[in-house]
């Protein structure tokens, strides 16, 4: 169902709709992916491509609710949500756990009409649920809906990312400890000799080369802890549907790494204007047993598209692990927006109270487990 009114506070131009159907969604793709080339904000997680995939593995009947805004029929604002009643009711970005980041999408040539128009709509589904913006990087569109935020409101930090400048390879080398550098060129070296060469594979190859990438990240993780959900069919049927469309659009390269003419390795990176990132990979074992360096081979072939500029960031996408702090990375930190309205206050509050709790109970397992080791 496509319910459409005129916006309120807005011109009469404006328009503001509500979609729930997931056939409309479909529809759309045409009028959101020109949205989306004119977001400079937009990561990859916000093509359409990605969001109607990850729709169809992760969503619920009757849950899907996409505001928009038109002008003169032409989209010019998207907030994809959906609607969730656990632990509250709340109205929640699509793209879930395996999206490293969410946003709206508004129009880089708005004088602010747009955005003002997607707030009022908002605000009118603030009404019953809780508006909650989860991984939004900073700098995002949503920002500008939330400085317009009529009513109750709260910024909580949310996963910790880590950013690299859009260089190439030499580039990233350079501004490393020359002990460092010296280091991370003879690994490069090492990777020439093992004959390692890589093929960005075509949009009919997607599907195989996906196959393979998880195959191959099942092998390396063997024995230990990985996350389990990239192992479930729900996450591949995903991942091809949405991965085929952004190599043909130019969202996502995926490249095979091979020796011999065998795959030992299979990566998906992202890419929008405003950055470059490694998404998912999957290594064979022998590769270490080969002494190569998989984190400088795939951060390698990541460098390749930012050193050819078009991307503002070379992001490492969420996680703090050791390896990536090797590359002296920039901390950058996503928000989380809390927007309410009067009727919706106590869902602020009860948030507000489960994310401290959350954070506190964080707080006594890392000291329980450095007693632990103590």
């Amino acid at each position: 169902m496509t319910a459409t009114h005129t916006a309120r506070a807005a011109s009469p131009a404006l328009t503001v709709e509500r979609v729930t159907d997931e056939a409309a969604f479909a529809r759309l793709a045409p009028a959101w992916e020109r949205l989306y080339e004119r977001c400079a904000t937009a990561t990859p997680f916000q093509t359409h491509a990605w969001l109607r995939s990850w729709w169809l593995s992760y969503g619920g009947r009757g849950r899907l609710r996409l505001l928009l805004v038109r002008s003169g029929g032409e989209l010019v604002a998207a907030a994809p949500l959906m609607l969730v009643h656990r632990p509250l009711p709340a109205l929640v970005p699509l793209g879930g756990a395996v999206s490293d980041y969410a946003d709206l999408l508004l129009d880089d040539g708005d004088d602010g009409r747009a955005a003002q128009a997607l707030t009022g709509a908002l605000a009118d589904a603030a009404r019953t649920a809780l508006i909650d913006f989860r991984e939004v990087r900073p700098g995002g569109a949503a920002e500008r809906v939330y400085d317009r935020w009529p009513g109750p409101r709260r910024r909580l930090r949310d996963s910790l990312c880590l950013e690299l400048p859009a260089l190439s390879m030499e580039g990233l080398v350079t501004r490393l400890p020359s002990a460092k550098a010296q280091r991370v060129r003879a690994k490069l070296r090492k990777l020439n000799a093992l004959g390692v060469q890589r093929r960005p594979v075509g949009p009919e190859e997607v599907e195989a080369a996906l196959s393979r990438l998880l195959q191959l990240h099942r092998l390396q993780w063997r024995g230990r802890n990985m996350t389990a959900e990239h192992l479930q069919p729900r996450f591949h049927a995903h991942l091809v549907r949405a991965v085929g469309p952004m190599v043909r659009s130019g969202a996502a390269v995926v490249t095979e790494f091979r020796i011999g003419g065998e795959v030992m390795a299979v990566d998906v990176t992202l890419l929008s204007r405003s950055l470059a990132g490694g998404y998912l990979y999957g290594a064979h074992p022998g590769l270490r047993e080969r002494k190569a360096d998989v984190a400088v081979m795939l951060l390698d072939a990541c460098a390749e598209h930012t050193g050819a500029g078009g991307h503002g960031t070379l992001s490492l996408l969420r996680g703090d692990e050791p390896y990536k702090h090797h590359w002296r990375p920039e901390p950058v930190v996503n928000q989380r927006l809390l927007l309410a309205g009067r009727r919706t206050a106590p869902l602020l509050t009860a948030a507000l109270c489960e994310a401290a709790g959350r954070r506190q109970g964080k707080e006594v397992l890392r000291r329980w487990r450095e007693r632990g080791r103590e």
